[in-house]
């Protein structure tokens, strides 16, 4: 997911999509070491959208915060 698209989610969507994200790493994780996991590589992209979504939201925090 690209960090323009993360942008033009709303706070409350976002928070639920990094919640999920967060299910789907743990799962995938679970089949890393059951040696079911078919590319290790979709761990670091989980992790990596998982980072931009918290770092989109935490902009918007900080954006509201400011406007108080």
């Amino acid at each position: 997911m690209k960090i323009y698209e993360i942008r033009e989610i709303p706070e409350l969507e976002l928070r639920k999509r990094i919640k999920d994200e967060e299910e789907n790493l743990a799962h995938l994780k679970f089949q890393k070491s059951t040696s079911q996991l078919e590319s290790p590589i979709k761990i670091r992209l989980v992790r990596r959208d998982i980072a931009r979504m918290r770092t989109v939201l935490r902009e918007k925090e900080m954006k509201a915060a400011k406007q108080k």
